[in-house]
């Protein structure tokens, strides 16, 4: 079985002996038999961490839940620093979520929460910060400043949370480089290995900020003062 994997600019391809092997174990195999020079990362193997995200065949995927096939390219994800070979530098992307201040803000104590309330956002809940959907976005090449799918989808976890008393301030910092910049293309919900919808969280966002008269800049600009250009609700 020949795989390709990127290192640099270029494609290296290696011939292992493994059959029905995962990624990883192929990328292990690579590292202690072929080319130890060969860097990548790791971490549960349980699909978990999310540590070892990358792509194949210009898809992301999991590599300790992948099962590779002969001939698939293999390279890092993409809007983001890379490294060396299949790791990259994600501080930027996680930074993401502090500029969209994605946790409990002002807390209620006086709330708590039930079993239908935990529900509300379970799915969110399970998030593991792999990157797939930062990596498979295509608005990052027109916005680098975009919040992203993974910040955006916390922070409808905290939106939806009732014990959340600063609701309208959460959903106004999300009105510049967040929502409305979404194309709503779904390619962070194909790759995502825990089955979030960034894209549904996303239009709940944009139906939430409706509710606090804020609308999209882009429609606003055609639509006779409706609303201000960067996203603001006008009176």
């Amino acid at each position: 079985m020949q795989v390709s994997i990127k290192r640099g600019e270029e494609f290296v391809s290696y011939d292992t002996s493994l059959e029905d092997a995962t990624l990883l174990e192929i990328l292990a195999f690579i590292k202690t038999d072929l080319d130890n020079t060969l860097t990548y990362s790791s971490g549960c193997r349980s699909s978990v961490c999310g540590s070892c995200s990358m792509r194949v065949n210009e898809v992301e995927v999991l590599a300790c839940a992948y099962k590779v096939s002969d001939g698939d390219k293999i390279e890092p994800l993409r809007n983001a620093t890379v490294i060396r070979d299949l790791v990259v530098d994600m501080d930027k992307s996680y930074a993401f979520n502090a500029k969209a201040k994605a946790w409990l803000s002002a807390k209620s104590e006086s709330v708590l929460l039930d079993h239908e309330d935990e529900k509300i956002n379970e799915v969110q809940s399970d998030c593991i910060l792999c990157g797939s959907c930062y990596s498979s976005c295509p608005v990052y090449a027109v916005n680098e400043e975009f919040l992203g799918p993974f910040a955006l989808t916390r922070v409808w976890k905290y939106v939806s949370d009732k014990r959340e008393d600063a609701t309208e301030e959460k959903v106004t910092d999300i009105q510049n480089n967040g929502i409305w910049d979404c194309t709503l293309c779904n390619a962070c919900t194909l790759v995502c290995p825990q089955n979030i919808s960034s894209k549904a969280d996303i239009e709940k966002l944009r139906m939430k900020s409706a509710q606090y008269g804020f609308m999209d800049p882009n429609f606003a600009s055609f639509g006779g003062g409706f609303g201000s250009f960067d996203g603001s609700p006008t009176f």
